[in-house]
């Protein structure tokens, strides 16, 4: 007699992606994530406002809207909504790619900040127009390629993550001693907590080692809290609160250019996540979660910010913890949108020195560039003859950029968003390498396979006779 009960073999069980934790453990975890993007993610109005000279007030408005439009993009990405989201734990930010040239559209006379929207407007949309062309070339990306790119995304965050524990660029005491024990704080209590700890709390060691490290700070007296009493309980983001948006023709098509190479750089860390949590990523899957950034800048310009895409460094959090639920950073969306309407929040996250996000920086950016180098293990170097001098030649290049900064100040200004830009770099070598060096050795296994049928064959007139070429 059949019953209405399922076999427990006829039952699937759920990938740890599509996991729902408890909620208690679910936004344990999603703070962990925000207090790891968040100094990145507030880095765009905070350089933006002050080059523009605007006030404190206006500041504050620009980074609310920030944390705002990155919680829903953040939403788009994990939840899924049509053919928007890749449903994969991804945290949505402003790039920082962006922030130079909108530096220098700022500073150009009749530009500034709504020519910065509209030419963010544009460039969303012209990145939701050329989603459909990724799956094409997603075939001049094998694991030689992403793992050199990856591996490049770490090694150029590692630069962020040491500056930060030094105690951030352009600080007065730059590399003393008071930032770098701070930041060593942080790393020890995290790789304790990983050795040692058990269950949850192994789980939650990267925003523990920020914890210890920002009450060090505390009581060293290193925090100023005096401008959290002006600072309302609530603010409410509205569209366009600083304006219309205007057009001009070369900061939209620099920021069309900068969309595509973001878009280069997010399909590499789409692939390393994947191979993260142990989950395939397709062609349609990789164009789901480029649509979502492409909607995030869209919808950043409506709210007058900047353009958003996956952040990198969420990945080393991802492998570290070793949490794959993508409902962990439906709780960050969820946490930076309350982080955006409540000025309060986000101004004592805010206070969270660089040294202390450096400490955990050390281990979050490692871990992305050896999930890069994991990828490059995978690749036979032995049937790809070439495949060692793509890697060599592609991640040399990428570091010029970050050990010698002056070295294309000569070129022209058109190529900077290429050459300046350490992943870029390393991303367009190993292509244009690769499809060299692929197209080498399939002309001549051609040549070979034609020279072989070229030559006539004879059959033996007897079994014993050797066959003749």
């Amino acid at each position: 007699m059949m019953t209405g009960s399922v076999s427990g073999s006829a039952v699937k069980k759920r990938h740890p992606v599509d996991q729902m934790l408890p909620w208690p453990r679910l936004l344990t975890l999603g703070v962990q994530h925000v207090l790891v993007m968040y100094a990145n993610a507030v880095a765009a109005p905070l350089i933006l406002g002050a080059a523009m000279h605007l006030d404190q007030a206006h500041i504050a408005m620009l980074i609310n809207a920030d944390l705002f439009a990155c919680g829903i993009a953040t939403l788009i990405q994990t939840i899924g909504f049509g053919p928007f989201g890749i449903r994969l734990p991804v945290i949505m930010g402003v790039t920082g790619l962006c922030i130079p040239p909108m530096l220098a559209m700022a500073a150009t006379p009749g530009v500034g900040l709504q020519g910065i929207y509209g030419a963010a407007l544009v460039g969303g949309l012209f990145g939701l127009a050329i989603v459909p062309l990724i799956g094409r070339m997603l075939r001049f990306f094998p694991a030689l390629v992403t793992g050199s790119i990856i591996m490049m995304i770490g090694i150029s965050l590692m630069r962020i993550g040491i500056n930060w524990a030094a105690g951030g660029i352009g600080a007065a005491d730059y590399g003393s001693f008071h930032h770098i024990s701070a930041a060593v704080v942080v790393l020890l209590t995290i790789l304790l907590l990983v050795r040692f700890a058990r269950g949850f709390l192994s789980h939650v060691a990267v925003m523990a080692g920020l914890l210890m490290g920002y009450m060090l700070t505390i009581l060293r007296g290193d925090v100023d809290f005096s401008g959290l009493a002006a600072e309302p309980w609530m603010r409410v983001v509205t569209p366009l609160q600083f304006g219309m948006p205007s057009f001009h023709l070369i900061p939209c098509l620099t920021m069309c250019l900068l969309v595509t190479i973001t878009f280069i750089e997010a399909t590499g860390m789409f692939m390393a996540l994947g191979s993260v949590v142990g989950k395939p990523v397709s062609d349609e899957d990789i164009r789901r979660g480029l649509r979502a950034d492409g909607l995030g800048t869209v919808i950043g310009a409506v709210f007058n910010t900047f353009p958003y895409v996956s952040y990198s460094q969420n990945v080393g959090m991802v492998g570290i913890t070793g949490v794959f639920s993508r409902y962990v950073c439906v709780a960050s969306g969820g946490i930076m949108l309350a982080l955006g309407l409540v000025p309060k929040l986000a101004f004592i996250v805010a206070t969270i020195p660089y040294s202390v996000l450096g400490g955990a920086a050390f281990i979050m950016f490692g871990m992305v560039a050896a999930t890069g180098i994991k990828i490059l293990a995978t690749v036979d170097y032995r049937t790809e003859h070439n495949a060692m001098l793509v890697v060599a030649l592609s991640v040399g290049l990428g570091v010029i950029p970050l050990v010698a900064p002056d070295f294309f100040r000569m070129l022209p200004a058109a190529w900077r968003p290429v050459v300046a830009d350490p992943i870029v770099l390393t991303a367009v070598s190993a292509v244009l390498l690769n499809a060299f060096f692929s197209r080498a050795t399939r002309l001549r296994q051609t040549k070979t396979e034609q020279r072989f049928m070229a030559v006539p064959f004879a059959a033996p007139e007897h079994p014993s006779e050797p066959v003749r070429l």
